[in-house]
């Protein structure tokens, strides 16, 4: 069977998803553990929770994306 040599965008943005939400579940998790032990400075975990809000921001761009508002 031939297999089609390029993913739909819909399926490439959904890709994208799994992985933005992946990356902002690790950092969630680091976030909790530096703060748990106590080793990291507050520059750190602020640094962290940046970019953590930068990935949720691309997550609900994407999201968005694929399940355009439906008006009815």
């Amino acid at each position: 069977m031939n297999a089609p040599s390029e993913m739909d965008p819909v399926e490439v943005k959904r890709v994208k998803l799994n992985v933005l939400m992946r990356e902002h579940r690790d950092l969630d998790d680091a976030i909790r553990a530096l703060e748990e032990t106590g080793t990291a400075d507050t520059f750190t975990i602020r640094r962290l929770k940046k970019q953590k809000l930068a990935l949720k921001d691309q997550i609900s761009v994407l999201e968005d994306q694929i399940t355009p508002d439906i008006i009815a």
